[in-house]
């Protein structure tokens, strides 16, 4: 008998101000984050994607520490 093993992540979706100039600026403070699994941007979406898969929702600490550092950031529904 196989025992199926469930691992959910979180995908969190936000709407930010980071373009192409800053992207490597902003993972290095992300990379802090050990929940962090993967960061992707999408630069041609109007919003400036900002898509991260995390073991956790983590989304109120990456907001947290990017508008600390003066980036706009919305959680996107």
């Amino acid at each position: 008998m196989v025992e199926l093993i469930s691992i959910s992540k979180a995908i969190i979706v936000f709407k930010t101000d980071i373009d192409p100039t800053i992207e490597q600026e902003v993972r290095i403070l992300l990379a802090d984050f050990e929940e962090i699994d993967a960061v992707d941007f999408d630069f041609e979406d109007c919003d400036n994607i900002l898509r991260i898969e995390a073991k956790v929702d983590i989304s109120y600490n990456v907001i947290k520490i990017l508008k600390a550092y003066g980036y706009y950031c919305e959680e996107l529904p």
